[in-house]
């Protein structure tokens, strides 16, 4: 039996608001009181008046390429073309020779002048290497000659999407060895619990990872890194998902693109033409439900535009219509990104208990009256997307991620944009964005004893320094009236049932 007693401590708990002490038994809280009446530990740890919290839970995540972009080309600062081709020409000059030249990050509705290069240009400036750099939204991606000649494509131009970007995605992705894909996955996971997420859900499938890549990230489960829940993304590929030790079917099954892309599927065409690309049918979603019912598994799908939601959610009637809507809410199954999203698919995504795993900073980064989604949608569209605070009030139930490469791993961020969203309708309060970035995630991956700290639960938490105070029992996050930012909390340990897997 092992035993610690975590002492001089705050707690963020329903349970004992007014908590200094925590004993935690062989992975689960014991007790939770005032440090004059806990009962004795074999080991005794001082928190230093840390504050306390659940661990976070990144509900999206792409291990692999997040790994590599930590150590690799970020191009999320470049703001013209030929900055770009300077950093990939700096880039390739550090690098072995051989081998695929990997980026991502660039946004060309930053730049001035939206010119991107051509593939000649990509080639040139990596010295004839192939160059996989990928868009922010990673539904598409610049590639040299090198790269698209290898996928079978014409070499003239460098930008990819969708199926085009998935065949040189997978050729990229593939130049790594095991060695490699390992080191980058658990670069990933380190980052992770660095900074007090103690479990992620890892959404592979087609066009997005391979099965290799996909159990890869499940075989670090156990090895002092956070928890990993697999999702895979394969239209019919229950009993695939199953197999390949995945708690879904869902994740990145695309119904549509990105909003970065032009390719999710709207209903009013975008600024620049187009409704984007629809991926399936309203029937295809619903025979993919019946089969996640039938083999016993969470189903889901990326949906980001309101035609591609509307599809799904189409498709979530059908499948109730045939096993009824109770055997369909059992489910728990789960939706991802839902951007464009209105009141009444709001109300039938309650009525089919779906799940919206959404990432809030989407709308930090690219929300509002003059960023990329009014360059793409309009302004009226912008403002109206994301309503992250209205399927919360509706009574939706939320899990936040980062979709990390995408955005950041910085999951007070994504507490920060859903309580301070860029259209105001849409606040919730800090707890509750916090509940979302926490519990929420746990419960959409059907685990019921983590997100909170009390007596019986799966001692799971997270200890910060809260330089800018503590306000409602979570770190002081938003402006105070004189607009002055706070500095954000730092992690000082990251627990996971139990076990440490970060320490400062």
């Amino acid at each position: 039996m092992i035993e610690v007693l975590y002492t001089h401590g705050r707690f963020y708990s329903a349970a004992d608001p007014r908590a200094t002490a925590m004993l935690v038994r062989d992975g689960r809280i014991a007790w939770l009181g005032d440090a004059a009446d806990a009962p004795p530990a074999g080991r005794t740890v001082d928190l230093e008046n840390g504050l306390v919290t659940p661990a976070f839970v990144d509900a999206h995540l792409h291990a692999t390429d997040t790994g590599l972009a930590i150590d690799g080309l970020d191009l999320s600062a470049v703001r013209a073309r030929d900055e770009l081709l300077a950093a990939v020409e700096r880039f390739a000059a550090t690098r072995p020779a051989g081998g695929v030249v990997h980026g991502h990050g660039w946004d060309e509705s930053t730049w001035a002048d939206q010119t991107l290069p051509t593939a000649a240009e990509l080639g040139r400036a990596a010295g004839g290497r192939p160059v996989y750099l990928s868009q922010a939204s990673v539904h598409s991606a610049l590639a040299s000659p090198a790269l698209l000649a290898a996928a079978g494509l014409p070499v003239g131009q460098g930008l990819v999407k969708e199926e085009h970007h998935h065949a040189v995605r997978a050729i990229a992705l593939n130049d790594l060895t095991p060695a490699q894909r390992t080191t980058a996955q658990r670069a990933a996971l380190a980052r992770a619990a660095s900074l007090g997420i103690a479990a992620v859900h890892e959404c592979g499938g087609p066009g997005t990872s391979s099965e290799a890549d996909f159990t890869s990230v499940l075989a670090l489960n156990g090895q002092g890194l956070p928890r990993v829940y697999g999702y895979w993304g394969e239209l019919g590929g229950a009993v695939k998902a199953k197999e390949l030790g995945a708690v879904g079917a869902a994740g990145d099954l695309y119904a549509d693109g990105a909003l970065g892309s032009t390719t999710a599927s709207v209903r009013s065409p975008y600024t620049g033409g187009g409704c984007g690309e629809a991926f399936l049918s309203a029937e295809q979603a619903a025979d993919h439900l019946l089969d996640c019912v039938t083999v016993g598994v969470q189903g889901g799908f990326h949906a980001i535009g309101d035609a591609a939601i509307e599809t799904v959610l189409e498709g979530f009637a059908l499948a109730a219509r045939s096993v009824g809507v109770d055997a369909v809410r059992a489910g728990h199954h789960r939706i991802e990104h839902v951007e464009l999203i209105d009141k009444p698919m709001i109300a039938r995504m309650v009525e089919f208990g779906v799940i919206a795993s959404v990432q809030p900073v989407f709308d930090a980064l690219w929300g509002g009256p003059d960023r990329m989604y009014a360059q793409r949608l309009g302004v009226e569209r912008a403002m109206a997307s994301n309503p992250i605070g209205a399927m919360h009030a509706t009574g939706v139930q939320l899990a936040f991620g980062s979709d990390s490469p995408v955005t950041a791993l910085d999951p007070w961020a994504v507490v920060v944009a859903a309580a301070a969203p860029r259209n105001p309708v849409y606040r919730m309060s800090v707890r509750a964005a916090f509940a979302a970035s926490t519990r929420g995630g746990w419960r959409a991956a059907g685990v019921g004893d983590a997100g909170v700290l009390a007596p019986g639960q799966s001692a799971t938490f997270a200890v910060w320094e809260t330089p800018s105070g503590v306000r409602e029992g979570l770190p002081a996050l938003l402006p105070e009236l004189d607009g002055a930012e706070p500095a954000r909390p730092v992690c000082r340990r990251t627990v996971l049932q139990g076990e440490m897997i970060h320490e400062i």
